[in-house]
């Protein structure tokens, strides 16, 4: 069963589900969970130690713009909000496969441009 987010940050408040897949129902278990913000490119992600999830039907090399994502080998969740370093002309490009997790669904993510690295993110139930 899909599960209601909010993610906030600064001053920011964005609005977001978890899909029904192994690694979102593992999230949504963890939740509220709060990271320190890295910065790679427009992603941003942080570790979620806790949160232990291999690859699944849902991983892809490809994402967009307010895609919430886990990433297997950082134990980590991302928010994708632009591109990466790794991106190509057309595609935004995670460092390695990303399982699909969930979407923002309510706020613009590119105002998460806005976020210092270092600052503290929080991802809780709705």
């Amino acid at each position: 069963m899909p599960t209601e987010i909010v993610i906030i940050t600064n001053d920011l408040r964005l609005e977001g589900v978890l899909t029904d897949t192994p690694a979102a129902r593992a999230l949504a278990a963890a939740l509220p969970i709060t990271g320190e913000a890295q910065l790679w490119g427009d992603e941003i992600y942080f570790s979620v130690p806790h949160v232990v999830a291999d690859l699944d039907d849902t991983a892809t090399p490809v994402v967009q713009v307010g895609d919430l994502c886990y990433w297997p080998p950082g134990k980590a969740f991302c928010i994708f909000f632009g591109l990466t370093p790794a991106s190509v002309p057309g595609e935004i490009r995670p460092a390695s496969a990303v399982n699909l997790v969930g979407r923002i669904t309510t706020g613009d993510p590119c105002c998460l441009k806005l976020v210092p690295a270092g600052a503290t993110v929080r991802i809780e139930k709705k």
